[in-house]
């Protein structure tokens, strides 16, 4: 019988950004990027991207939910998601959600590990970023954590969040059944 995941601890910080960003930042160099907007993207294809970003940084919440579920969240119309390919292939994601009260959050961004010291980070978060402002919401927001990429707090902040709350969570991992039969559907 498997063994039951231990809950990984996790120190949460809520961001948000009352204005949009005032500096751009240069196409990335000797690197062919393009931004594609998917609308109505294949369930199979968004657990993919979602588990190529996320799996280092312990990502398992929209994993977890059922193809109903996982298709009411993303195929929602409040919903955006924009996807970073790099020299024709995938190599990261963002997801935007707006609310009833003028809210825009940046619920999901991240490259795949193969993407990861090309110096796209900071370019991609600018350009979901312009994209989260498009229609003048009062803020966006970010939440991250402790398990999420080293610099991932640093570099919201860099691009203008700041933190408004923190607290303490657990991350309960998958296990590899799990993974094998959310990934097999």
């Amino acid at each position: 019988m498997a063994k039951k995941p231990v809950p990984l601890k996790a120190r949460v910080t809520v961001l948000e950004m009352t204005a949009a960003p005032k500096t751009s930042m240069p196409i990335p160099a000797n690197i062919q990027t393009a931004i594609i907007r998917a609308t109505e993207v294949p369930l199979h294809f968004y657990r993919y991207l979602y588990r190529q970003v996320g799996k280092r940084w312990h990502w398992y919440d929209r994993l977890r939910l059922s193809d109903a579920e996982l298709a009411a969240a993303i195929h929602n119309p409040r919903c955006s998601i924009t996807i970073l390919l790099v020299d024709g292939s995938p190599a990261g994601f963002y997801e935007l959600n707006s609310t009833d009260d003028n809210v825009v959050e940046l619920s999901y961004f991240g490259l795949f590990e193969r993407a990861l010291g090309l110096g796209i980070g900071k370019w991609f978060l600018t350009q979901a970023l312009y994209s989260a402002w498009q229609n003048n919401p009062e803020k966006v927001t970010v939440t991250t954590n402790s398990l999420d990429h080293p610099r991932a707090l640093q570099l919201y902040q860099m691009m203008g969040f700041s933190p408004v709350s923190t607290y303490e969570a657990e991350i309960v991992p998958m296990t590899s059944a799990e993974l094998v039969k959310v990934l097999d559907s």
